[in-house]
């Protein structure tokens, strides 16, 4: 199978990489040589025709997107078509990432699949128009929504978490967020998996169970034996951000898990992120 990975310098695009290449044949594009949000790229993924293209591309910067929705849709809803569109043209299929931020995240809701979208900021209102766009033009795809995603060696929660109370021996953590603590790696092997399937569709690739962003590094503090630094709970309105993120867009896997694919609970792969994060300090 000869797979083109977009991003693939992103904590997704690596995973993906370090997953399907001992085994499979893959391209990887990245800005930028490949900028998914130029029109060309469709006529350069039809002349690739990879079997399938997996777009962990994405403007990532959730309130930066505030301030300039015109880069952030360019990415997140322009590419995803420009992709579909290429695909199409190819047979090629098209794995579009998305996120549970897609989401209106009413407090206390879970979102199964087919749940209606109510994105709130920019950002994610650009991750719904990327996965519209897409269905308007292709039918061998799969949109896959992740949450709360962190892979080895990247910038993300858990390793911010750890530098902070390195620093400052204290953190202040928000408690009345929820969502599902996704490790990188984990969703790599469920696409490959979902890949080999053939049934086109929306699917939620998260690890099972969920957590406030305080309960998350309560567990991670534990795991990496920083137990005796104070964590302070906090609700969001005392971390005010330009784009506030929803509160309870926790997502449930009901799709994939039909199909007998699960993610191994989120403390597990929490604890072979620390463990693997541990081990390249000792080195």
């Amino acid at each position: 199978m000869h797979l083109l990975i977009t991003g693939s310098r992103g904590q997704l695009g690596r995973a993906l990489h370090t997953h399907f290449s001992p085994f499979h044949q893959v391209s990887l594009w990245s800005r930028p040589q490949h900028d998914i949000a130029d029109p060309a790229c469709a006529d350069a993924v039809a002349a690739l025709a990879p079997d399938v293209v997996i777009n962990a591309a994405a403007w990532t910067h959730v309130d930066g997107a505030e301030s300039a929705p015109d880069a952030a849709f360019a990415a997140n809803a322009l590419g995803p078509k420009y992709l579909a569109e290429g695909c199409a043209r190819s047979g090629a299929a098209l794995v579009q990432i998305s996120s549970n931020e897609v989401f209106a995240g009413e407090p206390g809701r879970f979102y199964w699949e087919y749940d209606e979208l109510g994105p709130r900021t920019v950002y994610a209102r650009s991750k719904a128009a990327g996965e519209r766009a897409a269905r308007q033009v292709l039918d061998r795809l799969y949109i896959v929504r992740v949450a709360w995603l962190y892979a080895p060696g990247g910038s993300n929660f858990p390793s911010k978490i750890v530098a902070a109370a390195d620093k400052h021996g204290s953190l202040r953590v928000v408690a009345d967020e929820y969502g599902n603590p996704t490790y990188a790696p984990d969703v790599a092997a469920a696409l490959e998996r979902l890949i080999q399937t053939k049934r086109y569709g929306i699917y939620h690739l998260v690890n099972e169970g969920c957590a406030s962003r305080y309960g998350w590094a309560v567990e991670l503090l534990h795991l990496s034996g920083r137990s005796s630094v104070p964590l302070t709970p906090i609700p969001a309105h005392e971390w005010p951000r330009p784009a506030m993120p929803p509160a309870h867009a926790v997502l449930v896997n009901q799709a994939a898990a039909a199909l007998g694919i699960r993610l191994r609970p989120w403390q597990e792969a929490l604890a072979e992120y620390v463990k693997n994060e541990n081990a390249k300090r000792e080195v």
